[in-house]
């Protein structure tokens, strides 16, 4: 376990990053489904997962804040035409929570050959983003003259 105490004395607006490590140090390993994270392009992001036996109506995914579950739902038993002798698949129900970064947004999903692949893209807002400054030459700057109250 870390204490993130010092750190809170000198940072400002890192809480939600010290909170994270701190759920993520108390997490237990999950192990179904299985997943793969990779990085697609210098902002884009796919999220592969074994998802054998769920259908698109078993499966849903929701992004809400920096929060993306992917949640599997099997619905009744199938009935099968013999006797199942070894039960290999996994025929469980399952969610799957992922913490996004800022303005890291799903793009979109596609379920094939039992792949479930979900597309994310950070788009950083024009505001965000670093600019140039000009600087003029020759020109007095602006004095802000003060309003009395």
């Amino acid at each position: 376990m870390f204490d993130y105490t010092p750190f809170y004395r000198s940072s400002i607006g890192f809480d939600r990053l010290f909170r994270l490590l701190d759920e993520a140090q108390n997490l237990e390993p999950q192990s179904y489904p299985p997943y793969n994270i990779e990085r697609v392009g210098e902002n884009e992001y796919r999220i592969t997962m074994a998802v054998a036996g769920f259908g698109e109506k078993d499966l849903a995914i929701e992004s809400k804040g920096n929060a993306l579950t992917v949640t599997g739902k099997k619905a009744d038993k199938v009935e099968t035409a013999g006797e199942v002798l070894h039960q290999g698949i996994a025929n469980r129900s399952f969610e799957r929570r992922f913490q996004l970064a800022d303005y890291v947004e799903v793009t979109g999903a596609e379920l094939a050959n039992g792949l479930l692949h979900v597309s994310l893209k950070r788009e950083v807002p024009e505001a965000l983003k670093p600019r140039q400054i000009a600087i003029a030459s020759g020109s007095k700057p602006k004095q802000i003259e003060a309003k009395a109250a």
